[in-house]
């Protein structure tokens, strides 16, 4: 695949994020076409703003069809390049959806976008085609107002930081397989890959997300959907039902997570 262009990975939705091979932190924006209408998920920081909007139109799309902006928690490398986007977009419609302890944040970057919380929407949006977008919340999966999208047409579930991930080794997809499910020996792949997606899976969550409870809550929720291909905000996205139940096992099984990771040995702090 070329990551220097824009990638569609299911109907009208396209990956417009980037590969920092320098950090090993992979951000993943995504645009969503449909009709007359696009929305973007998780815009992307300010320095990568211009590496977006440049994947944007290649697909085609003028940016004053961008009609909403969502933004699944407020981290800077989701909203870092909100006045960007609307000084581009340029559309009096646009609004910014998120939740309300989010918008508390996001206000300080944007300006003119008037801001909606995903629970006074009755969690969801709607094109006027007709296709719905259907929004859950994740508390403290990373942080108190994140929740994640879920696009019923094509069963894409956007998770925000959850399956996110290290790694120096990145493809936009996770090479999953079956062996994958009972395999333990991260560190020497028995299918000879070079690298294994699982120690950066790991690493992310005890370190990005607040508690084993909290990514549980989540979990138990992305559980219940129909969803065909998670597209998370960072790391490898994941296709196929039986790849998703694969990884949704192995997270189930991470330990010391967050605060659950704190060991107190007397006065000190053990992390």
């Amino acid at each position: 695949m070329d990551y220097n262009k824009a990638i569609e990975i299911a109907r009208g939705i396209y990956w417009v994020g980037y590969n920092d091979e320098k950090h090993g932190l992979h951000s993943n924006p995504y645009l969503i076409h449909d009709g007359d209408e696009a929305v973007l998920i998780d815009g992307g920081s300010r320095p990568d703003f211009s590496t977006v909007m440049m994947k944007i139109l290649q697909t085609g799309l003028h940016p004053d069809k961008i009609v909403r902006l969502i933004y699944q928690h407020y981290d800077p490398d989701l909203v870092g390049s909100v006045s960007n986007l609307e000084s581009v977009i340029n559309n009096q419609e646009l609004e910014i959806i998120s939740q309300k302890q989010n918008n508390i944040f996001i206000q300080h970057y944007s300006n003119v976008s008037t801001l909606r919380c995903v629970n006074k929407l009755g969690k969801s949006w709607g094109f006027r085609t007709g296709r719905k977008l259907q929004f859950l919340n994740t508390p403290y999966a990373h942080s108190p107002g994140s929740f994640i999208t879920y696009d019923i047409d094509t069963k894409t579930l956007f998770t925000s930081d959850i399956f996110g991930a290290y790694g120096e080794h990145w493809e936009l997809f996770m090479d999953v397989n079956e062996r994958c499910r009972t395999c333990t020996t991260y560190s020497d792949c028995p299918l000879g890959k070079n690298g294994c997606f699982m120690p950066g899976l790991i690493k992310f969550h005890q370190i990005i997300m607040t508690s084993r409870n909290a990514l549980k809550f989540a979990l138990d929720q992305i559980r219940e959907l129909d969803v065909e291909l998670i597209a998370p905000q960072h790391g490898s996205l994941i296709m196929g039902k039986d790849n998703i139940e694969i990884v949704l096992e192995k997270l189930y099984e991470v330990r010391d997570i967050g605060v659950d990771g704190i060991h107190i040995n007397g006065a000190e702090h053990v992390w």
